[in-house]
């Protein structure tokens, strides 16, 4: 199966991702993903290391070789600014440009702002039960696990200066080293002119901004700490780094950090480019901005799967991630897990929920409803509280409880919280003209004719038998009437099953309510 598999690997991008990297043919892999620690983990985190996941997964599968993922943090970086989310800003001031872990922390909970940040980032990932190792770059840079390639990066100095100068301002130019020595009394992380790089020595010579002396720092145990693009390649050189994927905005800095590693001696990782995500008005989403949304917000409204659902579509397309995403990405997750019931091999190996779950889709992972079926029942009875939507769903499965499906449960709360923020504040009925004034009636009468308990597809079928026997332009026409109608919105479920879930006669009262609304006579 596995030679089968490296010889034509399924079409999921994680597996043309690890037929890649299989290529390589590494002992054991080492896939990485990078954090920068000056701000809290975000969306993008999620993503990342989710998308990761699913090529090393599918990298395992493939080759049945041990693999490793390193979520590296940037700790050492110094704070170019205080952020907006953050308590107590203004103890963060005077330690600006200083490595995050010798900055106090705001919160007051770690010995620093970048173990507290590392700690968020560990909790964060932890929550979502990602396999994974921590790195801390003060950690490695302190116990010397970066000495030797650092000594290397000081032999190729002029090489790499030669290298990254045209991709800098001028401004930039003139004081650029790939070696930024951190000031011994000020602790701050300097961008200064090298004025003598001594491989032999290990040491690199600056002149202080401030008195004029010259200053002789090693570049070893975590007295100095390199420029990020010089520092991404010197870390895959250092720890032999495989595979690592980067967004669409990093393209330029990735083909450097890549030349800067060819120099070092050793071979850049396998990569991948995915796009950037745009809020509901097509701009890119900015961190400094907020604009678009976090995934505390997508949790209020959804299941964790759906945002790895989300993650998983079309990663090297551009997506808007908005709200309005979400009762979609929560459905494709639904029908995608119903469907890994059944398949196998190449099949299963293509549905994007058997990379969610690692190949085992947890027999817990199923609802009887769609989350817009929920959305639609919730904004037709106005409800307020799961019980009142639980009456219905027993009534339309028989069986279901919220204690002995916990998925669908969730699902509920979601949708209460989903229809209360945002579809009860945008539902708008319409009026019905002549021609859907007499199909509705029509509907109203067939639907009381069929008897209690018809399934959801008998129901659907006499629909569309009323529809065709009006004169609408297109079938779709007649539906479109259903939504605007009746729920007031747009779009809507499978007809059928939302009569079937909210019964006969209470969709029969629907109709006669939406035909008497003062608004409603043509």
């Amino acid at each position: 199966m596995a030679e089968t598999l490296r010889n034509t690997p399924p079409k999921a991008w994680p597996f043309q991702e690890a037929a890649k990297l299989a290529a390589r043919a590494p002992e054991t892999a080492l896939f990485e993903t990078g954090y920068g620690p000056s701000g809290l983990p975000h969306i993008g985190t999620f993503g990342e290391v989710a998308r990761t996941s699913w090529v090393r997964h599918a990298y395992t599968v493939l080759t049945g070789r041990p693999s490793r993922l390193l979520a590296f943090s940037d700790d050492m970086d110094g704070l170019r600014k205080v952020p907006d989310n953050v308590p107590n800003k203004e103890m963060l001031r005077p330690f600006l440009g200083r490595p995050l872990t010798r900055i106090p922390d705001p919160f007051g909970t770690h010995d620093s702002f970048g173990a507290h940040n590392n700690a968020r980032l560990r909790s964060f990932l932890d929550g979502f039960g990602f396999d994974y190792e921590f790195a801390s770059a003060t950690a490695y840079y302190a116990a010397g696990r970066f000495d030797a390639a650092l000594r290397r990066v000081l032999e190729c100095h002029a090489e790499i200066v030669a290298v990254v100068l045209p991709s800098l301002g001028a401004e930039r130019a003139a004081s650029y080293s790939p070696i930024l020595p951190i000031h011994p009394r000020s602790g701050i992380v300097m961008q200064v002119p090298i004025e003598r790089a001594d491989a032999q020595a290990g040491t690199v010579v600056w002149r202080d901004p401030d008195s004029g002396a010259f200053i002789e720092t090693a570049v070893t145990g975590g007295a100095c700490k390199l420029q990020w693009k010089a520092d991404w390649a010197m870390r895959w050189h250092a720890l032999g780094v495989d595979y690592e994927m980067s967004g669409k905005d990093l393209i330029d800095s990735v083909t450097l950090s890549g030349r800067i590693c060819r120099i070092l001696g050793s071979t850049p990782p396998v990569g991948f480019t995915y796009e950037l995500f745009l809020d509901e008005h097509g701009q890119k989403i900015s961190k400094s901005r907020g604009n678009g949304l976090s995934v505390e917000d997508w949790l209020r409204y959804a299941p964790p799967e759906s945002l790895a659902q989300f993650m998983f579509n079309a990663p090297q397309r551009a997506k808007r991630l908005y709200f309005d995403v979400i009762p979609k990405a929560t459905d494709e997750y639904l029908a995608n897990a119903e469907k890994a019931r059944v398949q196998e091999g190449a099949d299963a190996m293509a549905n994007p929920a058997w990379h969610i779950h690692a190949g085992r889709v947890p027999e817990s992972a199923h609802s009887p409803l769609s989350f817009a079926m929920l959305l639609n029942l919730a904004s037709v009875v106005n409800a307020e509280t799961p019980d009142i939507l639980w009456g219905f769903i027993r009534r339309y499965t028989g069986a279901a409880q919220a204690e002995t499906m916990p998925f669908l449960a969730g699902l509920v709360g979601c949708a209460l919280a989903y229809y209360r923020d945002f579809v009860r504040p945008e539902k708008r009925y319409r009026a019905a003209d002549a021609v859907e004034r007499a199909a509705l009636a029509d509907l109203a009468a067939v639907l009381a004719a069929l008897p209690a308990g018809s399934p959801a597809e008998d129901i659907q079928s006499e629909i569309y038998s009323v529809g065709k026997r009006h004169p609408f332009a297109e079938l779709r026409a007649w539906f479109g009437c259903l939504y605007q109608v009746l729920l007031g919105q747009s779009e809507g479920p499978r007809f059928g099953q939302f009569v079937a879930l909210y019964g006969l006669a209470e969709t029969v009262a629907l109709i006669e309510t939406s035909l008497a609304r003062p608004d409603a006579a043509a």
